[in-house]
């Protein structure tokens, strides 16, 4: 079995590599029981020599050279169980041939080559201890019978083969599950770590989609009523001195919307403040983020601006001195909250850039309920030239007609803006009735 690859410690340091050892436990018990074997062979070898008729230092140190070869039983078990079956008939290397078998069986030699060795060497025993058995026999003064010489025999050679054939079988099986096993937790550790980025990467996906709707709901919010009340102080500075009267009306109206203004915002960063209050309390996986921003989104809705709403933002418009009309078609029902709303703030944000861009044009402002939609669109002619109507110079950050397209497309409608023939401006949006969907499904 050849040892390749980088060794690590348990605590996951590298080890430091002997030759073919991974470890320097490895590479004691390898030299032990090296030294083991080399000192029984060395034994073994003076009985080989009387036997063979040689001289017993030649024995012993043929013996010492065979038992030293389970030194290498890690790098090539294959050559130690076969020099272990080939000094099978000169009665020596009993160890080698244990721990030999043991190592071959739980390496990752191929298991038809592992069989036929296992096969020579319980040949190899079988025909050694018989041929040892029926000497001893013989030189007896009893008869066992016939049987007992090949029974002692095959227990014999089954007792020295079969269990570490076994056990290193087993110890192989195990090896390789342990480490199948820690390949698996590996695998698993790689794919936790994806998914926890990937996690972090939809959480903060969610915390920038909550912030772009935080954003245009600021948006809308104050760029509609800070417009008017600039457009009323304009008029108010217009008629000052000639109607006090007028001015003071136009006062109220600037205070009133102030107040509006505030009231809204107040709202809003309630609702902020409320969401920070539960996001401090523990962490949460991001299913309940997910669940939590829907209930955050679907109660901003609920408590925002309905379709209702919308004579009242036509005449805070005709309040300021526009000149809008609105036209209703269709039977008046009701919507999911998120569609009134983004429909209320289509014609809000809409009026407002009419207040910034045409000041003195007029507006027509149409609704129409349909069977499955509501649509809606502003239209104004072109701007007062005339100097009739002042310009009240409110800036504009660009980001109204995107809001209104972010906003209609989240909910699967349709959004057309551009200029008319006539040099006005038209909105248009289509927004699907969420309701009536769910009650046909």
């Amino acid at each position: 079995m050849t040892t390749t690859g980088a060794h690590q410690e348990p605590t996951g340091r590298p080890a430091r590599t002997w030759l073919w050892w991974g470890r320097r436990r490895s590479v004691a018990l390898d030299v032990g029981l090296g030294l083991v074997s080399a000192f029984e062979c060395a034994l073994e070898g003076v009985g080989f020599a009387d036997k063979a008729a040689i001289p017993v230092p030649v024995g012993v140190l043929f013996g010492l050279v065979v038992g030293s070869v389970l030194v290498l039983r890690r790098r090539w078990p294959i050559a130690v169980v076969l020099v272990s079956i080939a000094t099978t008939p000169a009665e020596m290397g009993y160890l080698m041939a244990v721990v030999g078998l043991y190592t071959l069986a739980a390496s990752d030699v191929p298991r038809r080559i592992t069989a036929m060795l296992a096969g020579m060497s319980l040949a190899a025993t079988l025909i050694v201890t018989f041929v040892r058995v029926h000497q001893d026999v013989a030189s007896a003064d009893f008869d066992p019978g016939a049987w007992y010489v090949p029974t002692m025999a095959g227990f014999m050679a089954l007792g020295l083969t079969a269990p570490p054939l076994l056990f290193g079988l087993y110890i192989g099986a195990r090896r390789r599950l342990m480490e199948s096993l820690r390949e698996r937790a590996d695998s698993l550790e790689q794919e936790l770590s994806l998914l926890a980025d990937r996690a972090e990467q939809r959480a903060e996906w969610a915390r920038t989609e909550e912030r772009t709707r935080i954003a245009r709901e600021m948006h809308d919010v104050v760029a509609h009523r800070v417009s008017l009340m600039v457009v009323h102080a304009a008029a108010l500075q217009a008629v000052a001195l000639k109607d006090p009267q007028k001015a003071v009306k136009n006062a109220a109206l600037v205070g009133d919307m102030g107040r509006q203004a505030l009231t809204e915002l107040r709202e809003m960063l309630g609702v902020l403040r409320a969401g920070e209050k539960d996001r401090a309390v523990a962490p949460v996986p991001l299913a309940a983020v997910r669940v939590a921003a829907a209930a955050a989104a679907a109660a901003a809705a609920d408590d925002g601006p309905s379709l209702a709403d919308l004579e009242g933002l036509v005449g805070e418009s005709r309040q300021a001195g526009m000149v809008v009309e609105l036209a209703v078609q269709g039977e008046v029902r009701g919507y999911a909250p998120e569609v009134e709303q983004t429909a209320y703030r289509v014609v809000q944000e809409a009026l407002t850039n009419v207040h910034k861009h045409a000041a003195g044009a007029k507006v027509l402002v149409r609704l129409a309920h349909r069977d499955a939609e509501v649509a809606m669109q502003v239209e104004n002619g072109a701007p007062d030239v005339s100097g009739s109507a002042a310009d009240a110079g409110l800036p504009s950050g660009g980001n109204g007609l995107v809001g209104m397209r972010e906003r209609v497309l989240a909910l699967g409608g349709v959004f057309v803006s551009g200029p008319t023939d006539a040099g006005g401006f038209r909105v248009s949006a289509v927004l699907p009735d969420r309701d009536g969907f769910s009650e046909s499904a």
